[in-house]
């Protein structure tokens, strides 16, 4: 099996590159094997645009039989616990759109410039086609936005109009890229904050890492037999 392993910073996943370290074969600088599997490492910077630019770009160069990203994320949804792991099986582009002159958002499915319904989405939403793999973690609906949610408001507003369970910064690029290449893909997240007003008191960053790494060394084991 041919695994490419995308984050959009080298510390969330810091602790299972340790891990390929001592358990797999090296094969390059960013690529490890072990028994049948290789994994290669994509680190893509923070945001939608650098992640679409480097795993597109990663896409066009090679096959891989599973693409996973994985990352912290905040939880909009209070029935997620600070730690827990989830499995995002569809995304929305949260602030892809126009401000009015009332200062409320329509987004581009509203105004017609984008179909609800095509390939690519599903009544404005990308979806995972292969939601029963990983059964054994929770799913959740995520929305990427371009800038954190941080202001009471705003995060009232985007919970009415899209009902979202966790909150990224590269998710529906993630999805769009992989959905238009037609690979197999997973998004993994881990709850390091809620999505409410400003505080990074309450984050527990320390923790939504190791249990992402848990999560993802789980997956690789199953994988490399």
């Amino acid at each position: 099996m041919h695994l490419l392993l995308v984050s959009a910073t080298p510390f969330e996943i810091a602790p299972t590159i340790n891990y390929f370290a001592e358990n797999f074969e090296k094969v390059n600088e960013n690529s490890y094997k072990l028994n049948e599997l290789t994994v290669e490492v994509l680190v893509t910077g923070v945001g939608m645009p650098y992640t679409a630019y480097k795993l597109g770009k990663a896409l066009a160069g090679n096959e891989y039989d599973l693409v996973i990203n994985a990352g912290i994320a905040g939880a909009y949804k209070r029935e997620l616990k600070i730690g827990d792991v989830v499995n995002v099986i569809s995304e929305q582009f949260g602030d892809l759109g126009i401000e009015e002159a009332d200062g409320t958002f329509t987004d581009l499915f509203d105004n017609q410039l984008l179909q609800k319904d095509n390939e690519t989405f599903t009544d404005g939403k990308i979806i995972n086609p292969d939601t029963t793999a990983f059964a054994f973690l929770p799913k959740a609906k995520g929305l990427t936005i371009n800038k954190v949610h941080g202001l009471p408001s705003s995060i009232a507003a985007t919970v009415h109009k899209y009902d979202p369970d966790v909150e990224s910064m590269e998710g529906a690029a993630f999805f769009l890229v992989c959905k238009e290449e037609d690979v197999k893909f997973l998004q993994l997240r881990s709850i390091s904050n809620y999505v409410e007003k400003r505080n990074r008191a309450n984050w527990n960053l320390p923790l939504a890492i190791e249990n992402l790494n848990k999560v993802l060394r789980q997956i690789l084991v199953v994988l490399s037999k």
